[in-house]
C-alpha cells in the first residue's frame, strides 16, 4: 500500500499488479481517510490514466464511516495499456480545501509476449474484388433518410402550433414572477422548503437539492453568475471578489467574508450528501437552511440612493 499520512487526512493508492502483458487489464485502488470536518474533493478521472494507460472503467466513489468515526472514500480503476513500456505511474492529488495531498509514484511495467517479424513484407490474403452496386438499397436508404428529416420538420412545427396556441397563457404567467426581485423570489422558496421539511422524512438529498436549487437560481439574477451551470468551487470562485470586496451593491455593514464561508461550507456540504453519500445531521441541515436565508436578505439588491446613504454615514 502506497500513501502519504497526514494528522487529519491519508491518501492512500495500489495496485493489483505491477506487470501486464499488452492489452490485460488490472485493478488500482485509491483511498482517502479523514475527519468528518474535512471537506475532501476526489480526483475526476478521463479515458486515461496518463500517456499509454487506459481507464476502462472507473467504479463509483464509496463513502464509508469506520469505527473510530473516520470516513473512508474509496474508488476502484480498472486499467490497461496498449504500449510495451515501463511507466511511472505518476502522483494522483486529492484535494481538501485550498490544500493537496498526493498519493506516491507508482509503476506498471507492460510487455509484449511475442517478437514481430518487420522484415516480412505486408500482403493481402487474396485479390481484392469490385463489389456491385446495390441500387436498391442505396434508394431505400434514400428513402428513409427523407422520411426521418420529414418526420423532424413536421414534429418542428407541431411544436411550434402546440406552443402558440396553448403554452401562450402559461408564458405570460412565468413573466411576472420573472420581474419579481430576486431575493423576494427566493424567500418564497425557502419558506416551502422550510415548511416541508422533507430531510426528517429521511428524503436528505432531495432537502439539500432544492435547498442549493434555490440559492443557485438567486446568485444567477443578484450577481449573474451562472451557477446553476457551474460546479460550486466555480461558483464560489465566481463569488469571492464580489463578496469580500464588497461590490455589486452590498450594504457595508455585510460581513462579505464570513458569509462567503458559511455559503461555501454550505455548498460542499451538499455536494457530499447528494454526490458521496453524506449523511448530515439535524443541526447541519437546519445551519444550511439558516445559511441560505441569511445569504439571501444580506446580499438582496439595494437601493443606489441607500448605498449613497450608508456611505456617507460612514465617511
Amino acid at each position: 500500500m502506497l500513501g502519504n499520512l497526514l494528522l487529519a487526512i491519508v491518501v492512500s493508492a495500489s495496485i493489483d499488479s505491477t506487470m501486464l502483458m499488452i492489452g490485460d487489464q488490472t485493478a488500482m485502488h485509491l483511498e482517502v481517510t479523514s475527519e468528518p470536518t474535512e471537506q475532501v474533493q476526489m480526483p475526476v478521472f478521463g479515458k486515461e490514466l496518463q500517456d499509454g494507460i487506459e481507464i476502462v472503467k472507473a467504479s463509483p466513489i464509496d463513502t464509508t464511516r469506520l469505527s473510530d468515526g473516520r470516513i473512508k472514500m474509496s474508488r476502484e480503476l480498472t486499467l490497461t495499456s496498449f504500449k510495451d513500456s515501463l511507466f511511472a505511474i505518476e502522483p494522483i492529488a486529492v484535494a481538501s480545501g485550498e490544500d493537496t495531498f498526493w498519493t506516491e509514484p507508482m509503476a506498471l511495467n507492460v510487455v509484449q509476449p511475442f517478437e514481430i517479424d518487420s522484415t516480412m513484407a505486408i500482403t493481402d490474403i487474396k485479390d481484392i474484388e469490385k463489389a456491385p452496386i446495390w441500387w436498391w438499397g442505396i434508394i431505400r436508404w434514400v428513402l428513409l433518410a427523407l422520411l426521418i428529416a420529414g418526420l423532424f420538420v413536421g414534429a418542428y412545427y407541431g411544436v411550434m402550433w402546440y406552443r402558440k396556441h396553448f403554452l401562450k397563457d402559461e408564458e405570460e404567467a412565468v413573466e411576472p414572477e420573472l420581474l419579481r426581485p430576486a431575493d423576494e423570489v427566493a424567500l418564497e422558496k425557502l419558506d416551502e422548503i422550510k415548511a416541508q421539511k422533507i430531510w426528517k422524512d429521511g428524503k436528505v438529498k432531495e432537502y439539500q437539492t432544492e435547498l442549493t436549487d434555490v440559492v443557485r437560481e438567486y446568485i444567477g439574477r443578484r450577481f449573474d453568475v451562472q451557477s446553476t451551470e457551474k460546479t460550486s468551487d466555480e461558483t464560489l470562485k465566481e463569488l469571492k471578489p464580489i463578496l469580500v470586496a464588497k461590490g455589486e451593491g452590498l450594504e457595508a455593514n455585510v460581513d462579505g467574508k464570513a458569509l462567503y464561508e458559511r455559503l461555501s461550507k454550505m455548498l460542499r456540504t451538499a455536494d457530499l450528501v447528494k454526490f458521496a453519500k453524506w449523511h448530515t445531521t439535524p443541526d447541519e441541515n437546519e445551519q444550511a437552511l439558516t445559511t441560505a436565508y441569511d445569504f439571501v436578505k444580506e446580499t438582496k439588491e439595494v437601493p443606489s440612493d441607500n448605498v449613497q446613504s450608508t456611505k456617507e454615514e460612514n465617511v
